[in-house]
């Protein structure tokens, strides 16, 4: 017996130490390209505020970019709905697609779309990890772990949110029921990833919440109308998204002229508007917000920008413009209803996150790396209430809930409908 349990221990040691080993070569691979591509995001994105006439140029680099994708095979691109099939073993992701979508998102940012990097991450992470498996002639279980390291690592890099890195990339996958054996390989290269960025001087996000008030019914009551809210944003904002993308696909049959045209749309927005507020991820804004300012329609501003961009063909991601609705719509909510306008940002911020995604745990993960612990009853409420009202919603159409919002235990395997 005493002989049985020690060869079993030295079995799982065995498979410790591979992953311990795969996920570092993981981490230091994938953080170095995540920290050269927020590199070039940065230099990107200061290069266009500096020179905010380039926008003028969007139409154009949206041409480019269909081109590349069109002499690359890959028109009918999927994002980051491919990485996840590939994580359900329904499609093999290409290596193509990590070039593909570094260059493509820097023009993308570099001419004033309006998109996120974390989304780009994703998919140039599970690209990279995705490879590193096929050099390591690793099953196809394997590799599909391997897939979540690369999603891991370089979200960390980008991000500089190790924990929320690792559990999101595990969450996103298959809602309700993560696969508790990946933890350690997508913690590892998550952790190497981002202590390799930070090292090279990509430093990680992070926002001091003001005037956090003690909980309390009165509070806690506001922040739950405010998490409703959060839900029924998150819902609005994927709604908009796949209509502009059934919109594009009806008038715009051909992916040039779509892309062009969704380029013209932006520039004569962006004019109409008079600010640039809404090109790029908009950092700049979430930052005011968290500090209590934030125009009052500014989210759904920002819902419009997002969806002319992404669903016509220019790349990048969903997961910051969320970020940047959330904040904006938590901050004009606190201004009307009397509770510090920093806190409700935050906790929306995380709330419409979790909301989009359907991933609560790395939503609450998230909320502590950016604003600290201060806050948390507040942000629980957010997360919790709005994953639980914003329905079947999500930003990835291939996304599986395995367990229903509503009733305890009831099984659904339910994958959601992209369209």
């Amino acid at each position: 017996m005493i002989k049985e349990k020690l060869q079993v221990a030295a079995g799982n040691t065995g498979i410790f130490i591979k992953w311990l080993f795969l996920s570092a070569v993981t981490g230091v691979g994938v953080g170095a390209a995540g920290a050269l591509f927020a590199y070039c995001m940065n230099l990107a994105t200061a290069f266009r505020t500096e020179h905010e006439r380039i926008i003028l140029f969007l139409p154009f680099a949206g041409l480019l970019i269909a081109g590349l994708y069109h002499l690359c095979k890959n028109q009918d691109d999927k994002g980051t709905n491919l990485v996840l099939s590939t994580i359900h073993a329904e499609a093999e992701l290409p290596f193509r697609m990590a070039p593909l979508i570094f260059i493509s998102t820097v023009l993308t940012h570099l001419f004033g779309g309006s998109a996120g990097r974390e989304g780009a991450a994703l998919q140039l992470g599970g690209s990279l990890g995705n490879q590193l498996g096929r050099m390591f002639r690793l099953e196809e279980e394997d590799k599909r772990v391997m897939v979540m390291c690369g999603m891991s690592a370089a979200f960390a890099a980008l991000f500089g949110t190790p924990a929320a890195a690792a559990v999101f990339a595990i969450e996103v996958a298959s809602v309700g029921a993560m696969d508790y054996m990946v933890l350690v390989p997508c913690i590892f290269s998550a952790l190497t990833a981002a202590e390799l960025a930070e090292s090279v001087g990509i430093h990680g996000e992070t926002f001091q919440v003001l005037a956090i008030p003690d909980f309390s019914v009165m509070t806690g009551g506001k922040v739950t109308v405010l998490a409703a809210g959060c839900g029924l944003i998150s819902i609005l904002f994927c709604f908009v998204l796949h209509k502009a993308k059934e919109l594009y696909q009806k008038y715009f049959k051909n992916p040039y002229v779509r892309v062009f045209a969704a380029g013209c749309f932006v520039v004569a927005l962006t004019f109409l508007l008079g600010t640039t507020d809404y090109n790029g991820a908009g950092m700049p804004v979430i930052e005011r917000a968290i500090e209590g300012e934030a125009a009052p329609f500014a989210f759904l501003w920002k819902i419009l920008f997002t969806a002319l961009t992404i669903e016509a063909g220019f790349k990048g991601g969903e997961i910051v413009p969320s970020f940047f609705i959330g904040a904006t719509f938590g901050a004009f909510f606190g201004q009307i209803f009397g509770i510090s306008p920093s806190l409700c940002a935050a906790a929306s911020m995380a709330g419409v996150f979790s909301g989009v995604t359907n991933c609560p745990v790395s939503s609450v993960l998230i909320a502590l790396e950016l604003f600290g612990m201060e806050g948390l009853p507040y942000y629980l409420i957010a997360v919790s209430v709005s994953y639980m009202l914003s329905g079947y919603c999500s930003l990835y159409g291939t996304q599986k809930i395995l367990y229903s919002k509503y009733e305890p235990y009831r099984k659904m395997e339910k994958q959601i409908d992209e369209n």
